[in-house]
């Protein structure tokens, strides 16, 4: 992967960050930095479940390959907040 492709990356991730924020209802208790954290992770990852199961690379937009990273941020958001709510 080339800087652009990392760089990228990470300009996604943030965007899905949010996205997965927002999809999960009532407030989360955690910052920003970790909604981005989570969205860069969601992001690597949800891209080699997509790339497995060949929708990473279809015409257009990769809808399949978005959805994906969304729910994986809101799973990772949903997690986070719990482990927060408890301390």
């Amino acid at each position: 992967m080339e800087i652009s492709g990392v760089i990228s990356a990470i300009v996604i991730g943030i965007v899905i960050g949010v996205l997965g924020r927002l999809v999960i209802p009532g407030r989360q208790r955690i910052g920003i930095l970790w909604t981005i954290a989570i969205g860069i992770v969601a992001a690597f990852i949800g891209t080699g479940i997509a790339s497995g199961l060949d929708v990473a690379d279809t015409e257009g937009v990769d809808w399949v390959e978005w959805l994906i990273q969304i729910a994986l941020a809101a799973l990772g958001v949903a997690a986070i907040s719990k482990v927060k709510l408890r301390r």
